[in-house]
């Protein structure tokens, strides 16, 4: 029974990455006995690669800044880094999304409204790196809302994207600007009625 299933695997996944123009019965027995090998050789290489961040460039983060303070009563404030280039050509790019922490299914969903910022430009890729944040004032429904924040990025040369990437936030990152109180850094914020 296992050995069916994981068979019907194989198969599904020699189909989708078999060209469509190829007779697929010619490949599916060779390739079918390479996939397998390869899925077995490769299952603990890839385990390890999950974990991995994209790009560990220390100076690309996001992180909470601001948790529903005196001054900032109902917001999360995100701020972010990213690197400039070595050629220093590219504008660079910051979009900002707050995430809610769903209590019906414990899954994070995304904000609407003022929660996405949309691509805002945060300057020319011609120094070390950048900085940007941006506050979301949020109104709980219920008792008390659990946020956190994702920032993509994107380098764009002569309107093209490229590179990208995204973070979730995190602690331990230092704010150059807006953080209340000062040097305050955190993955999620919760916000209480």
């Amino acid at each position: 029974m296992v050995r069916t299933a994981f068979m019907r695997l194989l198969r599904r996944s020699v189909e989708i990455i078999t060209p469509r123009r190829y007779d697929r019965s010619v490949y599916v027995r060779g390739a079918t006995l390479a996939v397998g090998l390869l899925a077995c050789c490769a299952a603990p290489a890839a385990m390890a690669q999950v974990n991995k961040p994209v790009d560990p460039n220390p100076l690309l983060w996001a992180t909470v800044n601001v948790c529903d303070t005196t001054a900032h009563p109902d917001t999360i404030g995100i701020r972010a880094s990213m690197p400039g280039t070595a050629k220093g050509r590219e504008t660079m790019f910051m979009r900002f999304q707050a995430q809610y922490l769903s209590r019906q299914d414990d899954k994070w969903h995304n904000v609407s409204g003022e929660g996405d910022s949309g691509f805002l430009v945060a300057g020319r890729a011609d120094v070390k790196a950048r900085q940007k944040g941006r506050y979301i004032k949020i109104k709980p429904r219920t008792e008390r809302v659990v946020l956190r924040g994702i920032v993509t990025f994107e380098w764009r040369l002569q309107g093209k994207v490229v590179r990208r990437a995204q973070r979730r936030t995190r602690k331990g990152h230092r704010s150059r600007a807006g953080a209340d109180p000062p040097n305050y850094s955190a993955a999620s914020c919760t916000i209480r009625r």
